[in-house]
């Protein structure tokens, strides 16, 4: 006698619907792209997967900096010659609130618990913190000419910041709100960045034409990282933004005019490779996974995809005017 299996109708389904849930799902660095757009007073915000703009965020004057916050629901822009910090909901896409960061802002960090900003004052020679929340005023933390580059170490204990006009990079204590130390780097350092065990601080100096690694327990200076692109006069190559791979084991180098990223070895300090982007990168992130690089161009309009792997480039899309600065939130 034939036996029926009474399950099989039921296992098919299941095994229909796992299917169309895996077809439905996007991808693991699937998130959204935050750009400010320097000179169109706008961010633009990008789906990562598709690359089409979601929806483009009126600010106030002239955006540059942009951070997220570590939950995912705020980001944080600079508005410079608005004197602010635009808050954008990240669940409405739209700035529904500010916070009175002081004169010019240019970069920001967020603690890694989300309570505080740290802001560069770049016409006032100090750094701004607040209760990222409130807006109330925690400290005003004098340091050298033109302040820029601002990121908080992964223990959440130190903020480094940098000084264009002076060639500094400061560090302060995060608990006392002071500082602790100044070290010389390069000239015109422009951003600094901690490596994933924050042992180490990497400042890049746009003019000096450097990147300057700083050892954050002795304040010293163990390493400074030169560029030479074939066929590239050394004056167009002009380090700004640095971003950490997810391991630590690279570092991407923005190179300003040069139109290049540069990819370091953070183990040997040896530029590995050099890649063709658009023109003027800025500012760069990581996807939420670590596979992908966005580079954005300040003078083509664009962000460029690049595989973080391959180090090869994949697509441009077009954003908004001039743009400055990226924030990816999952």
């Amino acid at each position: 006698m034939k036996t029926v299996n009474h399950h099989r109708p039921h296992a098919r389904v299941a095994a229909m619907s796992l299917l169309l849930l895996m077809l439905a799902a996007p991808p693991a660095w699937s998130a959204m792209l935050f750009v400010t757009n320097e000179r169109g007073n706008t961010v633009t915000v990008l789906d990562s997967t598709t690359l089409k703009t979601i929806k483009t965020i009126p600010t106030g004057q002239r955006p540059r900096g942009i951070v997220a916050g570590p939950q995912g629901k705020w980001v944080y822009v600079c508005v410079g010659d608005s004197n602010r910090i635009d808050v954008i909901d990240v669940a409405k896409l739209a700035v529904t609130r500010q916070l009175p960061s002081g004169a010019d802002p240019e970069l920001l960090a967020v603690s890694n618990d989300g309570g505080r900003v740290y802001i560069a004052n770049e016409d006032n020679a100090q750094v701004t913190v607040l209760d990222s929340m409130t807006g109330k005023l925690l400290a005003e933390i004098p340091v050298g000419s033109e302040p820029e580059g601002m990121r908080v170490s992964p223990n959440n204990q130190i903020t480094a910041a940098t000084s264009e006009g002076s060639s500094l990079v400061h560090f302060i204590d995060n608990k006392t709100l002071k500082l602790d130390a100044t070290v010389l780097v390069g000239a015109r350092p422009r951003v600094v960045t901690f490596t994933p065990d924050g042992r180490y601080v990497w400042a890049s100096s746009e003019v000096g034409g450097t990147v300057s690694v700083i050892d954050v327990g002795t304040h010293q200076v163990v390493q400074t990282i030169s560029f030479a692109i074939p066929g590239m006069r050394a004056e167009f190559i002009q380090p700004v933004d640095i971003t950490m791979s997810k391991d630590g084991s690279q570092a991407f180098v923005a190179l300003g005019p040069a139109n290049h990223v540069a990819v370091v070895n953070t183990k040997t300090y040896k530029v590995s490779d050099y890649i063709v982007v658009g023109q003027r990168p800025w500012h760069m992130a990581l996807s939420t996974d670590g596979s992908k690089l966005y580079v954005v161009n300040g003078f083509t309009n664009d962000v460029t995809v690049v595989d973080a792997t391959s180090l090869k480039p994949e697509v441009s899309v077009n954003v908004g005017r001039l743009p400055w600065g990226i924030a990816v939130v999952p």
